[in-house]
């Protein structure tokens, strides 16, 4: 069995698990719904008060909301296993057993867990998205829909790796983890809005240490046909989603570092 086949087991796995009970795995996914629709309707309230924000439209960031959420739901689906990696795996010991078994941990903390209710956060950020693009007059070329996936998955992969960084730092130490949620959901609150907008050091951080403008800010602007006022040339606009991959690429080295000093909980 290869690796994908056996992830799809994971997959197949894990919904029937939770399809045990599907009256619980829909009220997940519609309190998911319901629950981040709240931050789009903040954002609607601004935009009804003041009408434009230096030049950017409730539209606008109505499609920025939408990129960002709908990536940020894909690499929740799929990092579970990294999330709680520190709780679940070294605390545990559980981690031990992951390393007998003769296959990738990597694929097994993927498989770990694939949660429905996450479902229910990306129909809210498509529906975002959908509507948006339409209040802002986006032409859905084939280009545009290929940058769209592009967008996604380089967003897709770089929430993964701030998971992955996570969890490595559970190697070292398996307490207060929680302050990655800063970067995880605090990056998906920044990457809402332009980088036009913030002061310069965020926008420093959100491009080169964290670059959730490369995935979320400079890619939007290619979608809605704007220049960027920053300067940025037009070039790196398509091109800068390939930051996500190479960010994922370092986790990847942080995780291996992780994985090789580690010497069992002794359990």
């Amino acid at each position: 069995m290869n690796s994908l086949a056996l992830l799809g087991r994971y997959y197949a796995a894990s919904m029937r698990a939770q399809l045990q009970y599907p009256g619980s795995a829909i009220m997940l996914g519609i309190g998911a719904f319901a629950t981040t629709i709240i931050d789009m309707l903040a954002v609607w309230a601004l935009f009804d008060r003041f009408g434009q924000v230096q030049g950017w439209r409730l539209g606008d960031i109505a499609v920025f909301y939408g990129v960002i959420s709908i990536s940020f739901a894909l690499a929740d689906f799929v990092s579970r296993g990294f999330d709680v990696f520190g709780s679940e795996f070294v605390k545990t010991g559980a981690f031990d057993r992951v390393l007998l078994r003769p296959r990738s941990p990597t694929l097994q903390l993927i498989g770990y867990e694939f949660r429905l209710s996450r479902f229910g956060r990306m129909a809210q950020a498509v529906l975002v998205l959908s509507l948006g693009a339409w209040a802002v007059g986006l032409d859905w070329t084939p280009d545009k829909i290929a940058l769209l996936a592009w967008t996604v998955a380089g967003g897709a992969a770089l929430f993964v790796g701030l998971m992955i960084l996570q969890a490595s730092l559970a190697f070292w130490t398996t307490e207060s983890l929680e302050v990655f949620n800063v970067l995880t959901y605090g990056g998906v609150q920044a990457g809402q809005f332009p980088l036009s907008l913030y002061a310069g050091w965020f926008r420093n951080l959100l491009i080169f240490i964290v670059p959730i403008g490369a995935v979320a800010y400079y890619p939007v602007l290619a979608l809605l046909d704007q220049p960027d006022p920053l300067g940025a040339p037009d070039w790196w606009l398509p091109a800068a989603p390939a930051m996500g991959f190479l960010f994922l690429a370092a986790s990847f080295l942080a995780w291996r570092a992780g994985v090789a000093r580690y010497t069992s909980t002794g359990s």
